[in-house]
């Protein structure tokens, strides 16, 4: 089967059987919904640009199992070479997108799965690898979307699984079956989620053994029996049920996120990839997280959109040619590619796991990812500087085409003489959308809190850096052979 197209991608969404709540009532229609139509946008820029000769060696690859042509989100990863057009992907889509485009969390799971199941076997002898790469078939000779859901709602987070209050704080069997399992719990915060043809679940943290029940991983199409959706809120999310398309920022391209209620789903056993097997969930939790925190190179792109909307701002405003503005941009500039850096170098430094699969190097895919929960709210506190005031106290679009009020929203906001009005308007409320309104969720919020809180990412670096040898090498340049 080819690659799908954006047209091809949008027309098998709306043969989905999608159980969708929003504002409290059960959605009729999914694909044509003003306030997630902008998401389904984005992921299909994954499958337009996939189709274009310049982009083809960064959107495609070749897969390692059947040799044909597929979309880079359904590849696993065979080199660094790989690992870097994996990062060069990411900041191509944020900057075509300047929002989330939602696929690298199923890509990620993926990879992770890859790795992580051909190490139980190992040990274990059980098949799941065998189980899932026959799914990985499937899903790239479709060309799917996967929702990799980790994300527990935990409740009380001082307590294990186990002693939770209500056990379905976390994802866990609620019944073994001849021909498979049944699964209870929740995914929370799981972007994109109705733009996903499958769903990938995998444990969320390092589990012990009376956690067993919690071990667990699988797939399930995204409308399967017993799954059921709720779109969570976004700021001015409602403005794009709106007319007109000024007040939205960005016209075609956003996000959304949802809970992912699981309530006695089935589960078929050639669909689970990891079932009870405790001393592997920290594993798979850590390679997901590794791949994650490289993907966060969108927000590279993203930024590329945020700096080049703040130059622009700044020339509408008649302040483009002052010294602090200029130095501003050039700080704007410094930060993002700062984190460019990071995520070329973590998938440069990648290395063949055991499965053949490839992984970014741990520690430094942890540190760019740090970067990522502080560099991005630098980068918008800028753009907002160099936008004025304005920025956050503008009239609406209604206003601005009112026949009693329009004409002095007109003449009281220009700025230069030679910049239309909707011009300033138009750049003003991108650079509101991306640091404060609906897409402010991409590139803050989960710059902060995507693929784990910033304590996450220090533990690990903590854990990863070889201090003892550091140490070691200094004692020895200055001298000290014995120390007592």
């Amino acid at each position: 089967m080819p690659m799908m197209n954006a047209q091809t991608y949008e027309e098998s969404l709306r043969r989905l059987n999608l159980v969708v709540y929003l504002f409290g009532k059960r959605l009729t229609t999914v694909v044509d919904e003003p306030i997630i139509r902008p998401s389904m946008n984005a992921v299909a820029a994954t499958y337009d640009l996939a189709h274009r000769p310049e982009y083809a060696d960064i959107m495609t690859a070749t897969s390692h199992i059947t040799g044909m042509s597929i979309n880079r989100f359904c590849h696993i990863h065979q080199s660094t070479d790989d690992l870097v057009k994996k990062s060069k992907m990411g900041r191509l889509l944020g900057a075509y997108t300047a929002c989330c485009f939602q696929r690298c969390v199923g890509m990620d799971a993926l990879n992770a799965l890859s790795i992580t199941t051909y190490d139980i076997d190992k040990k274990k002898g059980t098949d799941y690898n065998r189980r899932f790469l026959d799914y990985l078939r499937y899903v790239q000779e479709n060309d799917l979307v996967c929702d990799g859901a980790m994300t527990d709602p935990k409740g009380d987070r001082g307590l294990p699984p186990h002693r939770q209050p209500d056990p379905d704080a976390f994802m866990h069997v609620v019944e073994e079956k001849k021909d498979g399992i049944v699964v209870r719990g929740a995914k929370a915060h799981q972007t994109g989620a109705v733009n996903s043809h499958e769903v990938i679940v995998m444990p969320t943290l390092s589990l012990k053994k009376e956690d067993a029940d919690w071990a667990i991983s699988f797939a399930l199409p995204s409308d399967a029996r017993g799954i059921t959706y709720i779109i969570g809120r976004q700021s001015s999310d409602t403005r794009k049920r709106e007319e007109g398309t000024i007040d939205r920022g960005n016209r075609a391209f956003g996000g959304h996120e949802a809970l992912i209620v699981f309530d006695d789903v089935f589960v078929p056993w050639e669909r689970v990839f990891m079932y009870k097997e405790f001393e592997f969930a920290g594993d798979l939790v850590e390679r997901f997280a590794s791949y994650h925190r490289q993907s966060y190179a969108c927000k590279v792109g993203v930024g590329d959109i945020l700096i080049g909307a703040a130059q622009t701002i700044a020339r509408f405003n008649g302040t483009d040619s002052t010294s602090h503005i200029r130095d501003k941009i050039i700080e704007m500039n410094h930060l993002n590619e700062t984190l460019y850096c990071g995520c070329i170098a973590c998938a440069s430094e990648g290395s063949r796991q055991p499965s053949g699969t490839y992984c970014v190097d741990t520690l430094l895919a942890n540190v760019h990812k740090q970067n990522v929960t502080r560099f991005p709210y630098e980068i918008a506190r800028l753009a907002q500087d160099i936008a004025g005031g304005l920025l956050a106290t503008l009239p609406s679009e209604q206003d601005f085409r009112s026949s009693e009020v329009g004409g002095w929203v007109q003449k009281y906001f220009r700025a230069r003489s030679d910049v239309p009005t909707e011009h300033r308007m138009r750049i003003l409320r991108l650079i509101e959308n991306i640091t404060m309104g609906s897409a402010a969720v991409g590139y803050l919020t989960e710059s902060m809190h995507g693929a784990g809180s910033p304590q996450a990412q220090r533990i690990m670096i903590s854990r990863l850096v070889d201090m003892e040898r550091k140490q070691k090498r200094a004692k020895e340049l200055c001298g000290i052979i014995d120390e007592t």
